[in-house]
């Protein structure tokens, strides 16, 4: 996978949440609140990644998330990553046996939730198969990865987003800090993702 060099946006970009615009300098606090739309028993999570077994469990409330070109924000002069994803509710969608629940005929039991995502310590992001331009493109996300770097002593490594169609995010980091937090909002959905590869 070829990834070239993504050299951030400036401080002053918006990012769209629902129908209002949002500087992206707020990201870094989560301040944002926006409107609920269901009444969800499930609490609004807030999760932090200091290592990799960390990251595998933010991954694992990540997995399907979609996000827009224009959700993703690469700040260099603050060493930031930041972005907006529309979750999917794993941990409200599957049942005992691990596996998606199907809905109820006529009602929706899956759940979207609106969530920031936040790394720290970016020296350098890198694309592949992500158009920059196209700031309404879609992204669907599938996993997030760290590999640490050759040096056995260092904290400092490469964080990945891996994308639905092979695009993907490189982001080189002095440590691995990342946070993903809800930001609120949540709607219902009668569709639960799925894979081509999964067996029934």
């Amino acid at each position: 996978m070829a990834f070239s060099t993504w050299h951030g946006w400036p401080n002053n970009a918006k990012i769209d949440i629902g129908n209002q615009i949002y500087s992206i300098s707020i990201l870094p606090r989560f301040s944002v609140r926006v409107w609920r739309r269901t009444n969800s028993a499930m609490p609004d999570l807030k999760l932090i990644a200091l290592d990799a077994e960390d990251l595998r469990v933010i991954s694992a409330h990540l997995q399907d998330a979609v996000m827009r070109v224009s959700d993703l924000a690469y700040l260099p002069n603050e060493k930031r990553f930041a972005a907006l994803a529309n979750r999917f509710d794993w941990g409200k969608a599957l049942d005992a046996s691990g596996k998606a629940a199907k809905p109820v005929k006529g009602s929706a039991k899956f759940e979207r939730r609106r969530a920031g995502l936040r790394i720290e310590r970016v020296l350098s992001a890198k694309v592949s198969g992500i158009d920059l331009k196209d700031r309404r493109a879609t992204l669907a996300l599938l996993a997030i990865d760290f590999t640490p770097s050759d040096r056995a002593d260092g904290p400092d490594g490469d964080v990945t987003l891996t994308f639905s169609g092979g695009a993907a995010i490189r982001l080189a980091v002095e440590c691995l800090e990342f946070e993903m937090k809800d930001l609120g909002a949540v709607w219902s959905t009668k569709r639960s993702p799925s894979h081509p590869d999964e067996t029934s």
